[in-house]
């Protein structure tokens, strides 16, 4: 079984950490190399993290990235309150920025980008973040990967214990249950997130975009 050597983004955020909270647990993985602004917060005999401010500028730590099999993109930032050039900015350029360096350090890589419910690939709807997620995602299916799947998940149920959960979910965690016999189709566990993304990156997957269900169903292996 070959071993995962993982790039994770966004692990001082609720989904990036409990990604890393499943790959630092999970004996598919055996080296994970974290980016981010500031410490996460961890240590881990696999954990390797670099530090840098600059996601738009890597050519300083893009030699650092070599040697690694995959990359689950979990950096995010909300569309609230950002007009459409601030949020393509940081959600569009700053991704394809990372996944082209990534790239071309790392022949045979697997990209898996966090998009969201909704994203509309034909980049023409009237939703702002849809629009420009969509093109993303788009852009990110021409860069020189083995692989690239775009995760769209919707409500997502964190894990019990960690750093960076949002404070709103302490107040309606305990609903989740109702959710997920309610709202099945549109909500998802970290756990089956991290799960889904070592599993298509071991075996593949039928389709580039994972909806909810397909997230689900492979989160469960």
């Amino acid at each position: 079984m070959e071993q995962l050597k993982v790039i994770i983004t966004g692990s001082t955020g609720m989904v990036g950490e409990g990604v890393l909270h499943v790959c630092l647990n999970n004996d598919r993985v055996s080296e994970i190399l974290v980016i981010n602004r500031k410490p996460c917060g961890y240590t881990h005999a696999k954990l390797k993290e670099i530090i840098h401010t600059d996601f738009f500028n890597l050519e300083s730590i893009q030699e650092q990235f070599r040697g690694y099999n995959a990359c689950f993109f979990c950096l995010g930032v909300t569309s609230i309150g950002k007009d459409e050039e601030v949020y393509t900015k940081f959600t569009h350029t700053l991704t394809l920025n990372f996944a082209t360096a990534v790239s071309a350090e790392n022949s045979g890589m697997t990209f898996i980008y966090v998009s969201g419910a909704g994203t509309d690939s034909t980049e023409k709807g009237k939703s702002m973040w849809a629009r420009v997620k969509g093109k993303t995602e788009n852009d990110l299916k021409k860069l020189p990967f083995k692989h690239v799947y775009l995760f769209r998940p919707g409500y997502i149920q964190p894990i019990a214990g960690m750093k960076y959960t949002h404070a709103f979910y302490h107040w309606i965690s305990w609903m989740y249950p109702a959710f997920r016999l309610l709202f099945g189709g549109f909500t998802s566990t970290l756990e089956e997130i991290g799960k889904a993304m070592i599993g298509a990156t071991v075996s593949g997957y039928e389709k580039p975009v994972l909806e909810v269900k397909d997230i689900n169903r492979l989160g469960k292996g």
